[in-house]
C-alpha cells in the first residue's frame, strides 16, 4: 500500500472512531433567532468547581455543506463540560442552492456573529456558571475557519455589517482549521468547498478579504492551532501557512502538529488528540 492510500484507509478508520459515539444531548438549547438553524447547545461544566468556569464556544467543521450539523460534536462539548469548561456548541446555517454546497452566503457569517454576539444574554440567562469574561472560541475544519474568523471581526472594515469595536472572545483554538482560504481553494480541500463558500472564481478574491482569516491578520487575540501531522481532508500545509502569514504579519500563532493523528482523533474523545485539545484550551487561558 502507498503511502498516500495508506493515510486515506487511516482517516477512514479514524473518521468511524469519531462518528461512532452517540450524539450527547445538552443541558439545554436557546435560539439566537428564528430559523431553525439558529440555536445553541449549552453544556454546564461536570467537574465541581468553586468559581464560574471558562466559556468555550464550539464551531463545528463539515466544509460548510448542511450534511454535518453541531451533533457529531457533541462528544466533544461533553467531553470538554466534563474538564470544568462551560461549553456553548453553536448551529449555523450551512449548505446553499445546490445539493452539496459548501456554505451560505451571507447566512452562515452572518449566523455566527449573531450567535456570538447573544452569546452574554443568554448565557446569564441559562448557563450561569458561565464566565462570559473568560471565552475562547474552538473550531473544528471548516469551524476552525470560523473560529478564527470569529476572533477577527474586530480587524474588518468599518462598513462590514459583522464588525465589532472590540474582540468578543479572549482567545481561539483551531482544530486542523480551513484557516487560508487560498491554499485551501489552491489544495482543493474538501472538494473545492473553499471556492464555493466564497461563490466561486468570480466572487472568490472579492469575498476572502473579508472571510479568510489568512487576509484578516494580525488580530492581536491569543490564538493556538492544533493540526494532525497525517491529515489527509485539511493538510497540515493549510495551517502552516496560515501561520507563515501570521508571522509575516507580525504576530505569532502556536501551531501544534499532532503526530500519527489526522483530521479526526481532535474531535474524537477516544483520541489521545482530544485531550492535547483540552490541555492547549486551559494553556491559553493560564497565559492570559
Amino acid at each position: 500500500m502507498s503511502a498516500d492510500a495508506d493515510a486515506v484507509a487511516r482517516d477512514a478508520v479514524e473518521k468511524e472512531s469519531a462518528f461512532s459515539h452517540p450524539a450527547v444531548e445538552p443541558d439545554v438549547t436557546a435560539s439566537y433567532g428564528e430559523h431553525p438553524d439558529q440555536v445553541i447547545d449549552f453544556y454546564a461544566p461536570r467537574a465541581g468547581i468553586e468559581a464560574k468556569a471558562p466559556l468555550v464556544i464550539v464551531l463545528h467543521g463539515g466544509a460548510w455543506r448542511a450534511a454535518y450539523d453541531r451533533r457529531h460534536i457533541s462528544p466533544l462539548a461533553t467531553f470538554l463540560a466534563r474538564r470544568a469548561f462551560a461549553v456553548a456548541s453553536v448551529e449555523y446555517r450551512r449548505g446553499g442552492a445546490e445539493p452539496g454546497a459548501a456554505g451560505r452566503w451571507p447566512e452562515t457569517l452572518d449566523d455566527v456573529a449573531a450567535a456570538i454576539d447573544a452569546l452574554p444574554g443568554l448565557v446569564t440567562d441559562v448557563l450561569p456558571q458561565a464566565d462570559s469574561r473568560r471565552t475562547v472560541v474552538i473550531g473544528h475544519s471548516a469551524g476552525g475557519q470560523l473560529a478564527l474568523w470569529a476572533a477577527a471581526r474586530h480587524v474588518l472594515p468599518e462598513e462590514s455589517p459583522w464588525r465589532r469595536p472590540e474582540p468578543s472572545v479572549v482567545g481561539v483554538v483551531a482544530l486542523a482549521p480551513i484557516a487560508d482560504l487560498t491554499k485551501a481553494r489552491e489544495l482543493a480541500v474538501c472538494s473545492g468547498a473553499a471556492l464555493q463558500f466564497l461563490g466561486g472564481p468570480e466572487r472568490f478574491e472579492e469575498r476572502r478579504l473579508s472571510a479568510d482569516p489568512a487576509a484578516l491578520l494580525p488580530t492581536g487575540v491569543p490564538t493556538a492551532l492544533v493540526q494532525g501531522r497525517t491529515d489527509v481532508v485539511v493538510p497540515a500545509e493549510v495551517a502552516e501557512s496560515f501561520v507563515h502569514a501570521a508571522a509575516k504579519a507580525g504576530q505569532t500563532v502556536r501551531l501544534t502538529l499532532v503526530d500519527d493523528a489526522g483530521h479526526f482523533p481532535l474531535i474524537d474523545p477516544a483520541a489521545d488528540a482530544c485531550a492535547l485539545v483540552a490541555e492547549e484550551i486551559t494553556r491559553l487561558l493560564n497565559h492570559l
